[in-house]
């Protein structure tokens, strides 16, 4: 299982902007899907966005729909989460993860490999 290592947390102001990066220690191309998951305080892990290697399909869950935005870099093993209008309720530690054959379209599962997480604030 590849390494993940995420970046470009940190406080902001809402309605403000952040895009994080997730870098996967070995070649993502083998791998079905990547995707972004995020958990706050008191509350369990959610994913909030996947995209599947092959394709391009994105797909968010509705607190993102319509901010935030996952694409890839294969050549630099690299993928983002561009987040916009972010809103106080944004705030948790983000997650990027990798999904081998069991990862689903439109699905939050099948997710096998997952980077420490970068913390981002939001302030109202």
């Amino acid at each position: 299982l590849p390494k993940l290592v995420e970046s470009g947390g940190t406080s902001v102001q809402a309605g403000g902007s952040l895009r994080l990066s997730c870098v996967a220690s070995e070649d993502i191309v083998k791998s079905k899907c990547l995707g972004w998951f995020r958990q706050a305080p008191g509350t369990a892990r959610e994913g909030i966005a996947g995209i599947l290697q092959f394709g391009g399909t994105a797909w968010y869950s509705d607190p993102v729909k319509g901010r935030f935005t996952i694409s890839q870099d294969n050549a630099n093993n690299t993928w983002y989460l561009q987040m916009n209008s972010l809103k106080s309720e944004d705030t948790a530690m983000y997650y990027c993860a990798e999904g081998g054959w069991a990862c689903r379209a439109g699905w939050f599962v099948g997710f096998n490999s997952w980077g420490q997480g970068t913390q981002v604030t939001v302030s109202s």
